[in-house]
């Protein structure tokens, strides 16, 4: 026990100060808290600044991690009771989704040590209520994404800017925008962004992000998706040239039985893995309102995640596929915890680009782009690249950045 409180310690004296969205939004009064997201997005930073600020360093406060060989000899839940017998009263557990039926242990420790909170984080492919362990109505569950535009810009110039809600930014985004603007270059930033600024590790230094990124890929298709989703390792280099081939070709409207003639996948196995890349945040797939979404009916148009990840794999930075993958994202991001929404939040429009909240219609272009494909539609506006400030419904692109 005393190894893991003094690497608890180091730890916690190299944590950074700089706080992710999520940090002000969980509970720290839950007996259970689960903390979900792709890898690269700060879920340990996240776990340490708790232990730091909240809990003060208390010998009370535990953190683990499960990549630590301790625990490919030792049992989950027979650690929690031995620290709650020596006075333990929060346990953080990091990358759980590694130890073997880590659900079982989780609600273990929840059903028969009342007197121990547990706060774990995982994978983004987790699925709660999939485990063999019945997690959904012991442990609530947060999701961190990468970051927002928003957070990129208090990251680098110190700002304090708010969240935003989508309302606030379609009735006063000229106010909104303007103000922004005020003291900042906020186009030059939002270039940056896209290229390089969605995972908070940009600030460890640019020169090697995107080989650091590449990394990142390489471990969640060659670790964590034969781990966490049962996928053969025998398929894993067919998924790399399935996910090299979509990023060479976005946004791809996806013709299933070529794509599966050239990635020598089955049809329903195709399927299957588009819908693991995208539980992995690598993917979002965009199927067009109504169609429902099943998991064997075909995706009508594929992005990549984040822009990031464009110039990490892809070969070429086309400006309104950016555009796009943005809007997608950081709508995505911003309404994943809405319990009426899941996957509804944005879907493709047959007129203009998108629908978002089963009420807005969005068009996606540069400074010039018209009304021309939406002038018809009620709630129908431009979210418009290359301007800082806008006009009527006509919105900077790089506002929709502030939702979250």
């Amino acid at each position: 026990m005393e190894t893991f409180f003094t690497e608890q310690g180091r730890l916690i004296k190299a944590v950074g100060n700089k706080k992710r969205y999520l940090y002000e939004a969980i509970d720290q009064d839950l007996r259970c808290v689960g903390i979900l997201g792709a890898r690269g997005t700060g879920k340990t930073t996240l776990m340490l600044q708790m232990i730091k600020e909240r809990f003060k360093g208390s010998d009370k406060v535990l953190y683990i991690s499960i990549d630590s060989p301790y625990f490919q000899a030792h049992d989950l839940f027979e650690f929690a009771r031995t620290f709650h017998q020596h006075g333990g009263e929060v346990l953080f557990v990091d990358e759980v989704h590694k130890y073997p039926d880590w659900s079982i242990h989780i609600k273990s420790i929840y059903d028969a040590i009342p007197g121990l909170k547990i706060v774990f984080t995982g994978s983004s492919m987790l699925k709660i209520t999939q485990q063999k362990g019945d997690l959904s109505r012991r442990a609530v569950i947060y999701h961190l994404h990468g970051l927002s535009f928003r957070e990129y810009l208090n990251f680098t110039r110190h700002t304090a800017f708010p969240p935003l809600s989508l309302e606030e930014i379609l009735e006063n985004h000229q106010t909104v925008a303007t103000d922004i603007c005020k003291d900042l270059k906020i186009l030059r930033h939002f270039k940056q962004y896209l290229k390089s600024g969605y995972y908070p590790f940009f600030l460890e230094g640019e020169t090697h992000y995107h080989f650091k990124l590449r990394e990142i890929i390489n471990h969640i298709l060659e670790v964590d998706l034969p781990y966490i989703s049962g996928v053969e390792i025998r398929q894993i280099a067919k998924i790399k040239k399935l996910l090299y081939m979509l990023a060479i070709s976005l946004p791809f409207v996806p013709n299933i039985v070529k794509l599966a003639e050239a990635t020598e996948i089955s049809r329903p196995k195709l399927y299957e893995y588009l819908e693991h890349l995208q539980d992995a945040k690598l993917l979002n797939l965009l199927r067009q309102r109504g169609r429902g979404y099943a998991i064997l009916t075909k995706p009508d148009k594929i992005y990549l995640e984040n822009g990031n990840l464009m110039y990490a794999i892809g070969e070429g930075m086309a400006a309104g596929t950016l555009r796009e993958l943005f809007f997608v994202n950081q709508i995505r991001n911003a309404f994943s915890g809405h319990p009426t929404l899941i996957n509804a939040t944005i879907e493709l429009s047959e007129r203009g680009d998108f629908f978002v909240k089963s009420l807005y219609s969005f068009e996606i272009g540069g400074k010039s782009k018209s009304y021309d494909q939406i002038s018809k539609m009620s709630n129908s506006f431009i979210a418009a690249d290359e301007i800082e400030t806008g006009f009527g419904n006509k919105i900077p692109l790089w506002l929709f950045g502030f939702l979250y």
